[in-house]
């Protein structure tokens, strides 16, 4: 069974045993607006959590992803090179950009669970 976690960045994270499917919460693409371009990550990187994994870019902004958890990278939505527009169209399913191997499992406890992040975004 997967959990689905969020950082206070609007990336969200499903976790299923020990991959990690990381994207950008609906929140995120709505204020971005219409996505132009997402630079996938080469398959290989390995992040720490929260550092850069990739980059978005939008009709209004450019915006780094983070990662929500430490990992290596192990695949990436290819699908979003020639479709960047489904993130605005399914941000959290369809527009998936990189799964992780999770290296350390402790760290989804320094992230949010669906309920605190809508109060967080109540917040913003």
């Amino acid at each position: 069974m997967s959990k689905m976690y969020y950082t206070k960045e609007h990336e969200w994270v499903k976790v299923e045993g020990n991959v990690a499917t990381v994207g950008i919460s609906a929140y995120a693409a709505n204020h971005l607006g219409d996505i132009t371009f997402v630079e996938l990550p080469a398959k290989g990187k390995t992040v720490k959590q929260f550092e850069v994994l990739c980059a978005i870019e939008s009709v209004k902004a450019a915006s780094d992803i983070y990662a929500p958890v430490s990992g290596t990278v192990v695949s990436v939505n290819e699908e979003l090179n020639g479709r960047p527009e489904i993130v605005n169209e399914s941000p959290e399913d369809a527009a998936w950009m990189a799964t992780l191997r999770i290296t350390d499992p402790s760290e989804v406890g320094n992230l949010m669970d669906p309920d605190q992040y809508d109060e967080y975004q109540k917040e913003l």
